[in-house]
């Protein structure tokens, strides 16, 4: 997801150095910056934030139990002084940082972690990454509604609590370090409820000064965060309401500092090729994957058939060029540097007049109608179009239904709304480097329910098995097995089709001259064009 000022997840393939801790004590006191966007931001609140927009703004105004050193996959402490682990690997137990303050003056504590774990696993929040947390003693019965609070999950003393789990996962330390582990405060949760997205309060480095929904965010410095010396920033500026070439001009005009929607497609080799711009264009590798999804359990895509068909319609090297070659095709969930990848896999072959036969075996000989929901922003709606050709090309007659964001993200999340949906500008980016997280959120059957981000509601109950006991091989002995099983997971997907896997993006975005700092502190495309690293330790000149 999604999907800016992000968290450096993933600097993994980048090619830029990592941040130092010298770089920050460096960097100047002060400044602000403005970032612009096209769409208002959907929520702020950790539990339900889940696209490109809004997960760095959210990592900006709270913080978890663990993080990652910045720049890199290394994991750290972070409100979170320290943690032990149990010989058998299944029992965690955190010390907590002493005087941490929320935003609103009052102390976070233990109560407020395992507060959070609750709601976050509570099928009346509806979070999208509830998922994450399967791993942890009582989530099943979570999950199924018969019980309130995770059993697992034990206040040992206000600076102490401890997690078991009901099964060994590797990826355990990691799911601790996203956004969804963030710790809220109860008190203004209940004061809030459904707003608290627009009200957040956390302990994070910035807090919400203003919220003019429509035209502006502004996040100040928190003078009281406990992570002395951070952020150098005083103040973000987020102005909403422009489009990407508007964006663009304000930032060639110097009214602007970051486009947070990127480059405009249309103005990439203008700008890439402008001796006065092209050195303020920063590009990263990610782990990414752009892919339609279909929804299995919406005729005529309950017929394994039709999606196969779908998938040999899509001409992936023409989308390709819509964003100037800015990605190579895909032909599985998972993107090549990712560990887990299937190098030999050949996958479904562009082959429309193939495709007309598979649409007449599954019944549909003179095809059918259906619509495919994209992101509003471009180049999204162009390469929705192309999609359309290629569908109509084999009898398919797609409505697109052009939407903002979080309106796109909302229908997927429902189970019968959004036939198809283009991910585009919302493609799936790895929260964290391993296999596991291109299949729990999207593929797998804790993210097919309402308010989740698997929008082709794909449940395969072996498959999930098989991926539970892949994410128990902790041993680092079973790496390779663990690999090895992963793939095997993803090739399984493939034969029931229900994605099409387009392309593989680099990212790229722009930052103004005005913006110093240290050259290590780099823009990360993990999620959203900006490394909230960046935002903590820029100053401005």
């Amino acid at each position: 997801m999604k999907k800016t000022l992000a968290t450096s997840i993933l600097a993994l393939g980048t090619g830029f150095g990592p941040v130092q801790a010298q770089d920050f004590l460096d960097a100047k006191q002060g400044g602000a910056m403005i970032v612009t966007y096209k769409d208002d931001v959907s929520t702020l609140d950790p539990a339900i934030g889940y696209d490109w927009q809004n997960w760095s703004m959210i990592k900006s105004l709270f913080d978890g139990l663990m993080d990652y050193e910045p720049g890199t996959t290394e994991l750290k402490k972070d409100l979170a002084e320290d943690y032990t682990i149990s010989d058998d690997g299944m029992t965690y137990t955190f010390t907590l940082r002493q005087g941490v303050k929320f935003h609103n003056g009052r102390e976070m504590t233990a109560e407020d972690v395992k507060y959070s774990l609750d709601r976050v696993t509570n099928p009346a929040t509806q979070s999208p990454g509830a998922g994450f947390f399967g791993s942890i003693e009582g989530y099943d019965a979570m999950a199924a509604g018969e019980a309130d609070s995770l059993s697992g999950v034990t206040v040992i003393d206000p600076y102490t609590v401890e997690i078991k789990l009901s099964r060994p996962d590797a990826t355990f330390l990691h799911v601790m370090a996203i956004n969804f582990s963030s710790i809220v405060p109860k008190e203004v949760v209940e004061q809030y409820g459904e707003d608290f997205g627009k009200n957040p309060v956390g302990t994070g480095a910035f807090y919400l000064e203003n919220w003019t929904l429509g035209q502006s965010l502004t996040f100040a410095r928190n003078t009281d965060y406990w992570n002395e010396g951070l952020p150098k920033l005083d103040k973000i500026t987020f102005e909403i309401g422009l489009e990407p070439i508007v964006a663009l001009l304000r930032l060639q005009q110097g009214q602007a500092d970051i486009p947070g929607d990127g480059i405009p497609p249309a103005k990439f080799l203008e700008v890439t090729q402008d001796p006065a711009f092209k050195d303020l264009v920063i590009e990263g590798g990610q782990l990414h994957t752009g892919y339609i999804t279909m929804n299995v359990n919406m005729a005529p895509f309950d017929n394994v058939k039709v999606r196969q068909a779908v998938n040999m319609a899509i001409n992936k090297d023409r989308a390709v060029r819509i964003i100037n070659g800015r990605a190579v095709p895909a032909n599985q969930p998972l993107p090549p540097t990712m560990p887990g990848y299937a190098p030999d896999y050949e996958g479904y072959a562009y082959d429309p007049e193939a495709a007309k036969v598979l649409l007449a075996e599954a019944g549909f000989p003179d095809g059918f109608e259906t619509e495919l929901y994209v992101f509003n922003t471009d180049p999204n709606p162009r390469i929705a179009q192309s999609f359309q050709q290629d569908l109509a090309a084999i009898g398919i007659r797609a409505e697109i239904r052009s939407l903002a964001q979080a309106n796109v993200i909302a229908a997927g999340g429902e189970p019968d709304q959004a036939p198809m949906i283009w991910s585009g500008g919302m493609a799936w980016i790895a929260d964290f480097p391993d296999p596991s997280n291109f299949y729990g959120p999207i593929l797998g059957c804790d993210g097919a329910v309402q308010g989740g981000w698997n929008w082709s509601w794909y449940c395969n109950e072996d498959l999930d098995a098989a991926a539970n006991a892949a994410d128990a091989m902790t041993d680092p002995a079973e790496a390779e097995a663990r690999e090895a099983a992963w793939r095997d997971i993803y090739l399984k997907i493939m034969e029931d089709a229900p994605w099409v896997p387009v392309f593989n993006e680099q990212r790229f975005t722009m930052r103004s001259a005005r913006l110093g700092g240290p050259d290590a502190i780099f823009v990360d495309p993990v999620h959203v064009p900006v490394n909230y690293d960046f935002v903590y330790s820029t100053d401005v000149q």
